[in-house]
């Protein structure tokens, strides 16, 4: 069936490999019985299902979380259920390929004041420096 990340991407069920491991933290006895961390593997780089942009973006992305085969290694120990790590691990995976699909952000083009905008800048800050200004002790002499 597959993961479907977005209309244009759907991850094959054999490209996510899911490895189930013992929690660390609270648990009692059943932490060390039970194998309920899961530690889920993707290689970003040999998936036939992304293209060359967002590997690239992927990579930035996921930052020490990609290993340098192109393989994102995401670990999910958060509640006790085997099941409910397995969904936030691939979430976590789901989220992180959509951000790279997305399209990168419009570049900002640098934009400089109006003159009458900086006329009106320079007239606002001489009016509240006069006002300040009468703010000032009083001579007695006067």
């Amino acid at each position: 069936m597959g993961v479907r990340i977005s209309p244009a991407i759907t991850l094959d069920d054999d490209e996510i490999v899911e490895r189930f491991t013992r929690a660390s933290g609270p648990g009692g006895q059943n932490v060390n019985k039970v194998s309920t961390a899961v530690e889920l593997r993707f290689n970003a780089m040999a998936s036939p299902n992304l293209t060359e942009r967002v590997k690239t973006r992927l990579a930035r992305l996921a930052g020490r979380r990609m290993t340098s085969e192109g393989v994102i290694v995401l670990r999910a120990e958060d509640t006790r259920s085997q099941a409910r790590n397995r969904e936030a691990a691939l979430a976590r995976l789901v989220e992180l390929i959509r951000e790279a699909a997305a399209p990168p952000p419009k570049p900002r083009i640098a934009t400089k004041p109006t003159k009458a905008s900086q006329r009106r800048r320079l007239d606002a800050k001489a009016r509240r420096g006069a006002n300040k200004a009468l703010r000032g002790r009083i001579d007695p002499k006067d």
